[in-house]
């Protein structure tokens, strides 16, 4: 058996999964990856981008560059002119990433699904009351972005930022194993509360971007600062960004998760389903 495949079956295996990329301190490991990830001297660069080839599924076939300054430069790549084509249908929002679904639907209440077993509230989340009313009994989507996956994220629709609440903390893994363990996970993590209002329906949209270990850092390109555990405020900021439907937004250093929250009467598409891939500009929810 070769090295590779020990090593996948280790990492398979839940328990030293969850131990391996949690009860480590996290905060630390994260702020040397971001400082090691962007190191561009050409020997560590094409040393850290083959041992992530080699033990992960990472294809840069549609990248736009054929050669990578750094790390860093490989995790945030663009992608060829048309490879992430936008559904043009206005009654559709489409999604804001390349993701994998996870617990997504129709709101009960204020619950919300993390994992079998474990709940969150919108108010957890979203910290706003009023913002948290809003999308009582509406619908959501979790998309979760593997590290090897494309990390830039686009709006899902016409329409204007009209604000950011960045929240400070924790930066655990947000995979499924440490999604079944830490109870209330996305309500820990680091993020970002992004405000949109469409404009065709003027209904306010809300994408959640929630970083993770290794990657507590969100860049939007309408703000003049990087959000990052270092970034202490203001933590609320008022924006006026106006994005056409497809457009790029930011991105994540690495992978992580987006939830998507729209008000009652939006529902997921039928192609949608948990455990099911998507990219970047296919359909997600449907306008009411």
């Amino acid at each position: 058996m070769t090295i590779h495949a020990v090593l996948a079956r280790i990492f398979a295996q839940e328990d030293i999964n969850f131990l391996l990329t949690n009860r480590i301190p996290r905060r630390l490991l994260t702020q040397f990856m971001g400082w090691f990830s962007q190191i561009r001297q050409p020997l560590v660069r094409d040393l850290s981008i083959w041992l992530w080839r080699r033990f992960a599924d990472l294809n840069l076939e549609e990248a736009r560059k054929r050669r990578f300054d750094s790390l860093h430069d490989c995790f945030i790549r663009e992608l060829k002119e048309g490879a992430r084509p936008v559904h043009a249908n206005p009654t559709v929002l489409t999604s804001p990433c390349d993701a994998i679904v996870g617990a997504s639907g129709s709101i009960r209440g204020v619950g919300l699904i993390q994992a079998k077993g474990f709940g969150y509230t919108l108010l957890d989340l979203l910290v706003d009351p009023e913002l948290a009313r809003l999308y009582l009994n509406g619908c959501y989507a979790t998309l979760r972005i593997t590290s090897t996956m494309y990390h830039r994220f686009h709006a899902p629709h016409d329409c204007t930022v009209e604000e950011v609440n960045y929240i400070s903390g924790d930066t655990w893994n947000v995979n499924p194993i440490a999604l079944k363990r830490v109870e209330k996970l996305f309500c820990r993590n680091e993020r970002a509360v992004v405000r949109t209002r469409l404009a065709s329906t003027g209904h306010l949209v809300t994408l959640v971007p929630v970083a993770a270990v290794l990657v507590a850092s969100i860049r939007l390109h309408f703000l003049d600062v990087l959000l990052h555990l270092k970034y202490r405020g203001p933590n609320v900021i008022a924006c006026n960004a106006r994005f056409m439907k497809g457009d790029e937004m930011g991105w994540f250093q690495h992978g992580s998760t987006i939830i998507v929250f729209a008000p009652r009467g939006y529902s997921l598409c039928d192609s949608v389903s948990k455990g099911s891939i998507i990219r970047a500009g296919q359909p997600l929810m449907k306008l009411p």
